[in-house]
């Protein structure tokens, strides 16, 4: 890859997005009722962060392609002070660059400037790549999901105090 941007996302981007995410999900036969997979707002990510206070979504391109994306989100009904890690998805070929490590990276450091002292996600077995970069990032598991995603098809909960 050569030269990977990573910037907030655009209106531009979201069928790009849509389209990673979704495909991610089949890949690894995680797209089940109760995930993002069947979020309708999954085709709309630009107006839902733009349109929410103290959440944002990035994108990474390489020569204008997108390669996947991260956000943070003040999921309904989370603590005071807590944020989500959300639709952390990346395409197949720009997987094992350390992109994703790189991304969460920002999103930790751009979570922390607004505030948030900790930062919740939800997951699934399906994608234990994943599962394993946010355990070396210092996510500790729950024994139950916080606040309200409306994602009850995630059974994996973690959480990492920033």
């Amino acid at each position: 890859m050569d030269q990977i941007l990573i910037r907030p996302i655009e209106p531009r981007d979201n069928s790009a997005i849509a389209t990673i995410i979704r495909s991610s999900l089949e890949e690894f036969g995680a797209n089940k009722p109760g995930t993002v997979y069947y979020d309708a707002s999954t085709d709309h990510l630009f107006e839902l962060f733009s349109e929410t206070k103290g959440s944002f979504y990035l994108v990474a391109e390489n020569k204008g392609i997108v390669l996947g994306g991260a956000g943070i989100y003040p999921t309904q009904d989370l603590p005071e002070g807590t944020c989500e890690l959300v639709k952390m998805y990346l395409n197949r070929d720009a997987r094992g660059l350390g992109l994703g490590r790189k991304m969460i990276s920002q999103c930790i450091d751009m979570a922390a400037a607004l505030g948030y002292h900790q930062i919740y996600l939800e997951t699934m077995p399906e994608l234990k790549k994943a599962v394993s970069v946010y355990e070396k990032f210092g996510f500790t598991y729950l024994k139950s999901p916080m606040g309200n995603s409306g994602h009850n098809g995630c059974d994996i909960w973690m959480l990492k105090s920033i």
